[in-house]
């Protein structure tokens, strides 16, 4: 898939006048044999794309379930190698956009030009390195721009207009709005924050809006939908593959309950 793939995603929701969703998981999970059959069980359950997690062992914006997530596909053997085979099964299995979702150190360790190259042979609409402050975007822009897949760029509640504007103008795939400030993971307050980001956002572009982090449930899903174009939620469907014994079924249900809040 290319960039292209998400370009459309985007004008379709619009067009249709719903929220794409587009869950997370760590690749390895719930073990290395079951993650493509989780995806696939996602997109039957209604995800419209995927982030796909490829395991780090310093996932500094993640909290504790998906940094336990991570060192639990390491410890089973998953590596950057075999993340981005993960993707290339989940493209062909599901057919939908997906995204590899990474970290600067691997990305500028293996450098942005073959991590680029290796994430749209791998079947990537995007990349998503979450720790990338756009002062340091700038080779993984051109790198991605040259393999032909989006790259997304971060926003938050503390970031200020004039910053807003310099990253729409770096042409981003989408904007991931970060809903909530801290670490990924779930929330039990509904906070106003995130929809006034959403609405600074829409005020200096008309670049699609995803928001993720801390939202966890089909409510606070449902709360946002009517001012993003997609929903990101991650640890509440890999606590799920963490836990349970036979969890397919388990986010299957989760998913399919998002998804519906967003239609």
């Amino acid at each position: 898939m290319s960039r292209e793939s998400l370009d459309r995603l985007f004008a379709d929701v619009r067009r249709e006048g719903r929220t794409a969703f587009l869950p997370f998981m760590t690749a390895g999970l719930p073990s290395p044999g079951e993650t493509v059959e989780t995806f696939v069980a996602m997109a039957e359950a209604g995800a419209d794309a995927f982030e796909v997690g490829i395991p780090y062992s310093d996932p500094l914006m993640d909290g504790p379930t998906i940094q336990v997530a991570s060192q639990r596909a390491i410890e089973q053997g998953m590596t950057l190698g075999g993340g981005f085979e993960v993707l290339r099964r989940v493209v062909e299995a599901t057919g939908r956009p997906s995204l590899a979702m990474s970290y600067a150190n691997p990305v500028f360790r293996v450098g942005p030009h073959e991590f680029a190259r290796r994430a749209a042979d791998a079947g990537a609409a995007g990349l998503i390195v979450a720790d990338l402050p756009l002062e340091e975007a700038g080779p993984v822009i051109e790198a991605t721009e040259g393999a032909g897949i989006g790259l997304v760029l971060f926003a938050a509640p503390t970031t200020h207009d004039e910053r807003l504007a310099r990253i729409a103008a770096r042409d981003p795939v989408f904007i991931y709005g970060v809903a909530a400030m801290g670490v990924t993971g779930e929330r039990d307050e509904v906070s106003d924050v995130p929809r006034r980001l959403a609405e600074r956002i829409r005020a200096v572009t008309g670049t699609p809006l995803v928001m993720g982090v801390g939202i966890g449930t089909p409510e606070q899903a449902a709360a946002l939908a009517p001012h993003v174009d997609g929903i990101i939620v991650g640890s509440a469907l890999v606590r799920r593959a963490l836990a349970s014994d036979d969890p397919i079924p388990e986010i299957a249900s989760a998913t399919r309950a998002l998804a519906n809040a967003l239609s």
